[in-house]
């Protein structure tokens, strides 16, 4: 039985609840990012239903495996090391090193993937000749096989983010407890953000490739963070915050061009009617 005593009674603990949620919730943005691109490439009556499985089945990945937390603490021991790291800088820790654990072999391993598949639909979303991509299909015979394929492309990135959001976690708190209200919170907020953002994203094809270039960030990240590179995750987000402000802008930006040049055609179709209804003057 799990004592949520210290959950009511030590204030150290809401305090780690509070934290951790927060930082679950950031952590899950990059996950959400993946599955609303995902999804949006199947056909419209395909796309809730597959986002809503591709979050469920985050949030049972996370909950199993908080229920071995002992084996995912097991993952960060190094498993076999190349001897080679880098220069040591001014904390006397390498630049960089080989030592390999399990986890630092899952984060890479994801890390490639995000960058070819992003990569993969930038090149989708560029390219003038018609596509022969799985996703892309519109036959009704393979939307089967798209959902499937959309949905083992979400649990492969489920796997990564999942290990990376529970080590986070354990290093946080010990007790498990504040660990699952907190990934439980923080999943019910990407099914409420889920449709919204999807939905966003699709209505907007310069978000899509913003929302590309962040996969590429987070991917090259991953591979860092598995040769022992830790970038601070405050950068990153620091970077995709200012670079959505900066589309955003220029959103308000093409629709007040747009109401400008709407109101300007509305004006001279007044006066076009205007002088067919009284010529001469």
């Amino acid at each position: 039985m799990f004592d949520f005593t210290p959950l009511f009674t030590d204030p150290t603990a809401w305090a780690a609840l509070i934290t951790l949620v927060v930082m679950e919730v950031v952590l899950g943005i990059d996950n959400l990012i993946f599955i609303s691109i995902l999804s949006n490439k199947l056909p419209p009556e395909h796309r809730q239903r597959t986002r809503r499985i591709g979050i469920g089945l985050a949030l049972i990945m996370r909950l199993g495996l908080l229920a071995t937390i002992g084996w995912i603490v097991g993952l960060t021991a190094p498993v076999f090391d190349l001897g080679i790291q880098g220069a040591v800088n001014s904390h006397g820790e390498p630049g960089f090193e080989t030592a390999f654990s399990w986890r630092d072999l899952i984060l890479i391993a994801g890390g490639l993937f995000l960058i070819w598949k992003a990569t993969k639909e930038i090149h989708h979303a560029t390219d003038v000749s018609p596509s022969h991509d799985l996703l892309e299909k519109n036959k009704a015979e393979v939307v089967i096989t798209n959902v499937g394929s959309a949905i083992f492309q979400i649990i492969l990135l489920d796997m990564v983010f999942s290990i990376d959001s529970i080590l986070t976690a354990v290093g946080m708190t010990d007790h498990v407890v504040i660990m699952m209200i907190a990934v439980v919170f923080a999943v019910l907020v990407m099914l409420l953000a889920a449709d919204p953002l999807a939905e966003f994203i699709d209505k907007n094809p310069t978000v899509v490739m913003l929302a590309l270039g962040f996969l590429l960030m987070i991917g090259a990240v991953l591979i860092a963070d598995g040769f022992g590179v830790h970038v601070p995750k405050g950068y990153i987000y620091a970077a995709m915050a200012f670079s959505a402000l900066v589309e955003g802008l220029n959103m308000l930006s093409r629709g007040a061009s747009a109401r400008k040049a709407a109101a300007e055609k509305a004006h001279l179709d007044a006066l076009n009617d205007r002088e067919k209804a009284e010529p001469g003057v």
